[in-house]
Formats: structure tokens, sequence, C-alpha cells
């Protein structure tokens, strides 16, 4: 066969692969039917396993790549489970009409909870300046009242806690709660809205807007004085597979110093090293290996975001400059151990760090 007959078998092969991917689809919607019928978890990890086990070995004795096999069956998972954990949210939807205001909802996040809540029945309306009035859309979110069940700050953290400490003196009826990284600049307004004894909850999502599976990220609830909102808040994701946390305020504040605030500054002190390199920019874009491309991906994502929103998380934290000073004294620690030569105490550091990080997995 020629090249071009070669490629047309490919491509009848492709089409076959998309094919079969349709049907198991097709089959994962009934599964998940069936869970929710029954009253299952969406999610089977000995299953999982299983199916990966068995890609494993049928890869093996076909010649295949396992790794590879194993990376196409994770994926089609990860695809499964998404749509299963999103026809259960509709599912057992929770809203039944009520109505939400998400302040900030055209932002990323904001849009994020914004459809959230839509797929649940629940009728949303957004508040943002970025945003043209109209029907359930607000320029102005003082505008658009307080009569809701659920009213959701997604703004920008100085912005949050202005917005929380103004809901106190208005005083609404349904549940309010921030969806702020830091607590630190929220902590007067939900002292006051709890004072003013309005149903506050406080979360903090550790994920992206880009999510579309909750399974495997973790959702922060952080206690802002009353147990009841909290529980309110908590019953809105039960549809999901999200993992549930539960801090107060200052541990939560202590831990994302190091959660985001580490490891935002690592990035930017990564990048920033390179780009004030010097002459040795141009040659640097040139060379690659295994770690230092991990690097660069990493601190690409984190160059690419948000810059205010990454000084307010380092500044309005009032255990921020706690990591950082972590983070040089590292440095300086690594600097003088090379600087003295000093192998012993090298391997040393070495070590302690991998034997912290086998303690995490």
């Amino acid at each position: 066969m020629n090249l071009d007959e070669l490629r047309s078998n490919i491509s009848s092969i492709d089409e076959r692969l998309l094919e079969l991917i349709a049907q198991r689809q097709q089959l994962v919607g009934e599964i998940g039917r069936s869970k929710q019928a029954t009253g299952r978890a969406t999610r089977d990890f000995e299953r999982e396993k299983d199916v990966l086990d068995m890609a494993r070995q049928k890869a093996e004795a076909m010649s295949i790549d396992p790794n590879i096999a194993e990376e196409i069956m994770r994926t089609l998972i990860r695809s499964s489970l998404t749509s299963q954990e999103r026809d259960r949210v509709v599912a057992e939807g929770k809203g039944n009409g009520r109505r939400v205001l998400v302040i900030g909802g055209a932002g990323k996040m904001g849009a994020w909870f914004v459809d959230f809540f839509t797929s649940q029945g629940f009728a949303t309306s957004v508040a943002d300046p970025g945003i043209e009035s109209g029907p359930g859309r607000f320029s102005d979110w003082q505008e658009a009242g307080i009569d809701y069940d659920v009213i959701v700050v997604a703004t920008p953290l100085a912005v949050s806690g202005q917005i929380l400490a103004e809901l106190a003196e208005r005083k609404p009826e349904g549940l309010i709660f921030d969806i702020g990284s830091l607590k630190t600049p929220l902590r007067n307004g939900l002292e006051r809205l709890k004072d003013a004894g309005c149903r506050v909850a406080s979360l903090h999502p550790m994920f992206g807007p880009e999510t579309e599976l909750l399974s495997g990220r973790h959702l922060i609830f952080v206690d802002a004085g009353c147990e009841e909102a909290t529980a309110a808040a908590k019953e809105l994701f039960s549809a999901t597979m999200v993992d549930e946390l539960d801090m107060d305020l200052d541990d939560h504040d202590r831990l994302i110093a190091y959660v985001l605030g580490l490891s935002h500054a690592l990035n930017i002190a990564f990048f920033s090293a390179l780009a004030d390199s010097g002459e040795a920019v141009p040659k640097l874009a040139q060379i690659s290996s295994t770690t230092f491309d991990a690097q660069l991906l990493v601190s690409a994502l984190v160059a690419q975001d948000n810059p205010y929103l990454y000084f307010e998380i380092q500044n309005l934290n009032k255990f921020g400059l706690g990591s950082l000073d972590a983070l040089c004294e590292s440095a300086n620690k690594i600097r003088q151990l090379v600087a003295d030569g000093d192998e012993a105490g090298f391997v040393e550091l070495m070590n302690k760090g991998r034997d912290y990080l086998a303690m995490r997995r």
C-alpha cells in the first residue's frame, strides 16, 4: 500500500475507535442512572483499579506500551465520572426554582458558580460591574436587592470584604457565603454578618474555573461562626464527589500561605531569575531537560494568571511573610551548602524532602 492508502486505513480505524468510545459513553450513562436509582456512589475506586490493571495487562500482551493504555483508560474514566457527576447534580438538583445571586458572576470563578447553580435548577442572577443591566443581570450588586435564598460573593478579596460588611447592614435572610482564597481581609465582614444574625458561611474552592469533575478536588469550608449555614452550604455540593475540608479562619490562612503563597512565590522567583539572566535568555530558550521543562510548564501557568490576585494572596494574608521567609531561608541554606562543598548536608537536605513527599503520597 502507498502512503495515501495507509493513511486512509488509519482514518478508518480512528473512526471505529470513536464509535466504540461513543458506545462506551452510552453504557456509562446507563450505569450512572442505575447508581442514582440504587443510591450507590458515583465513584468506585476498586472498579477503576480493575479497569486500569486490565488495560496494562492487555497492552503488554499485545506489545503496546502499558503506560499509553493506562493513560487512555484514565482519560475515559475521568470523562465517564464527569458525565455521571453532572447528571447526578442535575437529577438531584437542589434548586427547585430557588433564587441565587452571584456577586462577581462575570468573573472566572463567579461564572463557574453561576453554571453550577443553574445546572441544579436555581433561578440564578448575576451582579457584576462588567455587564450591562437586564433581566437577572445587574451592573451594581446593590440594585439586585437581597431577596435571595443564596448570595455568593465571588469578587476580588478587598472588594469582597467591603461587600460582606455592607450585606451585614442590610441583613439578608438567605444563605451568604464568599469564595475568597484568603480570609484575613474578609474576617471583619464575616464577623459583622454573624453578629447581625445572618446565615453566613465561608468557602474556598481549591480548584480552578476550568474544572468539570469535582472528584479528587478539595472544597474548604471555613468556620464563620454559624454551623447551620456551613451545613447548608455543604448540602449544595452533596450530589458531587468533592472532598470537603473543615478549617477555622486562622488555620486556613496559615496553611494557604504555604499552599498558595509559597508555591506562587517559588514559580515567580523561577521565571524572574530566567527573565533577569541577561545574555543567557536566548540561549536558555533553546535548552531542554525533564526537570526544567516541567518547571517551565507550571511557571508559565502562574505567569499567565492574574497578577493582582497573586499580589493580594501574598500581601493580604497576615501569615504570608512566614512562608516567604521559609523560602528565602531554604534558598540560602542550599546556597551555603553548595558554597561550603558540604555534600553530606546537601544529601541530608534532599533525603529529608524525599521523606516528606513520600509521607504526602
